[in-house]
C-alpha cells in the first residue's frame, strides 16, 4: 500500500468500520448509508466531526479494499487509531450498519466475524451486541 494513506482519527476509524461493512458485499445500499450518517450526527463520540470527513474516510476505504491486503491494512489502523475500550464500539456500529438493511449477507457475515477476531471482541459480548443490533433493526 503507497505511503500516503492518512493516519486515522477514533472517529475515523469507527466510520471506517461502518463503510467497510457496507462495501462487504459489493453493494451500498441507501439503508447502510443512512445509518452511517445517523450514527455520525447523533453519537457523542461524533459530536465535534464534520460530516465532509466521512467522503475522505470512505475514499480510503474504496482504496484498501482494492489492494490485496487491503483489509489486514485497515484493520492495523483502525487498531492504531482506537483506544481498545472503543473496540466493541466500533463493532456494535458495524453490526447496526449490516443490520441496516434487514438482511445479512455471507460477505457481511464474513466480515462481522473478521471485525470480531482483530478487535478481540469476546463471543458473548458480541452475541449482545448483534442482538441488540437486531432487535433495534426490524420491521413489522
Amino acid at each position: 500500500m503507497p505511503h500516503t494513506l492518512p493516519s486515522f482519527s477514533a472517529q475515523d476509524a469507527l466510520v471506517a468500520i461502518m463503510v467497510t461493512v457496507s462495501v462487504s458485499d459489493e453493494t451500498i445500499r441507501t439503508s447502510e448509508l443512512v445509518a452511517i450518517e445517523r450514527q455520525v450526527n447523533h453519537l457523542p463520540i461524533f459530536a465535534d466531526y464534520e460530516m465532509e470527513a466521512v467522503r475522505e474516510v470512505a475514499q480510503t476505504v474504496y482504496r484498501l479494499m482494492e489492494e490485496e491486503d487491503g483489509l489486514d491494512t485497515l484493520f492495523a489502523m483502525v487498531r492504531e487509531a482506537l483506544a481498545e475500550r472503543l473496540w466493541e464500539t466500533a463493532y456494535a456500529l458495524a453490526c447496526d450498519v449490516a443490520a441496516a438493511d434487514g438482511t445479512l449477507g455471507q460477505a457481511e457475515l464474513r466480515l462481522l466475524e473478521e471485525i470480531r477476531h482483530e478487535l478481540n471482541i469476546d463471543r458473548l459480548h458480541a452475541a449482545a451486541i448483534e442482538r441488540g443490533a437486531r432487535a433495534r433493526h426490524l420491521t413489522l
